[in-house]
């Protein structure tokens, strides 16, 4: 056989043996039980629509693979920023209420239904990296420290409270 047969077929034989590879790690990784996946294959189709309001925002109504519909309305308030009010498939409504803080950027207080409220606040800090606290529904916090590097990236360190028990 001469050289430029064997190359062929070496090659061949190496992308058969990786293809196979391939499909072997790709049958094993599938991690769900032969059940869930017909479950997923009939449940159902879901949908969102959209539509611009008489603002500008872009409203939308998701309909799940069960058929419960969410609703998200979004609207401008007086300063500028998007709000919304969001109605989930149960009934259940949250606002979502977005102001500008005196250094321009956006915090958000959300308001969940079963009267949780959860804060985010940014600021700017000295080095002009955004910095964010979190306080969730039950009074944990999460603290995002962004600094910049003098050659234009940016490290983040990120510390977690637990709620109070």
């Amino acid at each position: 056989m001469n050289s430029v047969l064997r190359k062929v077929s070496d090659f061949r034989l190496i992308t058969l043996a990786v293809a196979s590879a391939l499909a072997i790690a790709a049958a094993n990784a599938d991690a769900r039980t032969a059940d869930s996946r017909v479950k997923a294959q009939n449940g159902g189709t879901s949908s969102v629509q959209r539509s611009r309001g008489a603002d500008g925002a872009v409203d939308a109504t998701r309909t799940n693979r069960k058929g419960g519909v969410t609703t998200v309305d979004r609207y401008k308030d007086g300063s500028g920023t998007t709000d919304a009010t969001i109605t989930g498939p149960r009934g259940g409504v949250s606002n979502v209420d977005r102001t500008r803080g005196a250094d321009g950027l956006a915090d958000k207080t959300v308001m969940g239904p079963k009267g949780g409220v959860s804060t985010l606040d940014r600021s700017r800090g000295a080095d002009g990296a955004v910095d964010t606290v979190i306080v969730g529904p039950r009074g944990g916090t999460t603290t995002v420290d962004r600094s910049l590097n003098a050659d234009g990236t940016v490290n983040r360190t990120v510390t977690k409270t637990p709620a109070p028990k």
